[in-house]
């Protein structure tokens, strides 16, 4: 079996977090327009046949028990790659016996050409050792090129199932939606919440114009870096199938991982705090009425705005320096650092922003209590 050796490029990197979730949003919303009950689809049919095709998962998506015929092949390429792991180390095992050999040979001749005893005898056996070592090392080279041969064959044929699958999907796919007749979904909807009265429950009911752009923002912002959480799901597939099938295993995958994953962190830390999930000690906190939570809200802004801020300046000298100083990762992979190192000032940032949205909401809740226009909840719609 072929190593892998694809390394992923820089820019192919940083546009991925862009571009993927544009892509995702857009396909989300597609779902959404067309509603429920629409059976199969096309493209969650080639999402399975790229991520999972080689045990058939796409066939299996189409209720097809042609998908069982993918399992034994690529059975058959996790056991012949485990053959040529250990004809591998055979055949290091064996160059390396028979160097030893050939260096014993190169003494022995030397001692032939000294005159010392014995030194006939001692070239003989040398070189007999020698024979036979070389013998060990071209039969092992001999298994392990006869097992890359067996397992690129049942890799070429896998490759070609998989292709024929790829130009019937849309038929397949057609032929699933008119077995099962495209059926809807009943939809349940629960009886509507009693109208708004104008007076808020909590501060975080309050809407202003500021309130509602900063929360509007936070959001956008916080549902767009969450799905960077899907691009892990393919990247990690690849480490699997790149380590366990072609014995190639990578170290820009978890780099490139745990990269995004601290970015996704800082950035989506605004959206956390407007949702209030942040984690908190609110022993006595919990047992304070609404306003009695606003006004200790209100208190207790000033040391929040102190740790943010800081945040915010102390990211920007980190962000300015990686930027002038061209810093990079120290592995292979040399990845840029400022985009990373810049995420956690525009991560603090956007806290701060949320934070003086949570503070105008306090004080117009403990100063008026009211919420004109706010939206209050009134039918939910579940899926059965």
């Amino acid at each position: 079996m072929p190593s892998l050796t694809f390394i992923l490029p820089h820019w192919l990197y940083w546009s991925t977090l862009v571009i993927f979730p544009l892509v995702a949003i857009a396909l989300v919303r597609r779902e959404e327009r067309r509603g429920p009950g629409h059976g199969v689809n096309l493209f969650a049919a080639y999402l399975f046949w790229l991520c999972g095709g080689f045990i058939g998962l796409h066939r299996y998506y189409l209720r097809n028990a042609w998908g069982l015929v993918f399992i034994p092949v690529f059975a058959f390429i996790l056991w012949s790659t485990g053959e040529i792991r250990d004809a591998r180390e055979d055949v290091s095992r064996t160059r390396a016996a028979h160097d030893v050999a050939t260096r014993a040979v190169a003494r022995a001749e030397s001692a032939v050409r000294a005159n010392r005893p014995n030194a006939e005898a001692n070239l003989a056996a040398a070189k007999e050792r020698e024979a036979k070592a070389n013998a060990e090392f071209v039969a092992m080279q001999e298994e392990l090129r006869f097992y890359n041969n067996l397992t690129g064959g049942a890799a070429g044929l896998l490759g070609i199932m998989l292709l024929i699958d790829a130009a019937l999907l849309p038929r397949l796919v057609r032929r699933e939606r008119e077995r099962e007749g495209d059926p809807v979904a009943e939809v349940t909807v629960l009886p509507e919440a009693p109208s708004a009265t104008g007076v808020a429950v909590t501060a975080a009911a309050v809407r202003t114009p500021v309130t509602a752009a900063i929360d509007r923002f936070n959001e956008v912002i916080g549902r767009y870096v969450a799905y960077w959480a899907v691009i892990a799901v393919f990247v990690y597939y690849y480490e699997v199938v790149a380590r366990y099938v072609f014995n190639s295993p990578t170290n820009w995958v978890h780099e490139s991982m745990f990269l995004m994953f601290g970015m996704q962190y800082v950035l989506c830390g605004a959206y956390a705090y407007r949702e209030e999930s942040h984690v908190r000690v609110d022993v006595f906190y919990a047992k304070f009425s609404p306003r009695g939570k606003a006004i200790a809200d209100i208190a207790t802004s000033v040391f929040f705005f102190i740790f943010t801020v800081t945040m915010f300046w102390t990211g920007v000298r980190f962000a300015w320096d990686a930027i002038s100083l061209g810093e990079r990762s120290f592995t292979e992979w040399g990845v840029q650092y400022w985009p990373v190192k810049l995420a956690l000032p525009i991560g603090a940032f956007l806290i701060i922003l949320q934070g003086i949205s949570k503070l105008i909401k306090d004080i117009t809740f403990v100063t008026r209590g009211a919420t004109p226009g706010a939206a209050m909840p009134h039918a939910t719609h579940l899926g059965a």
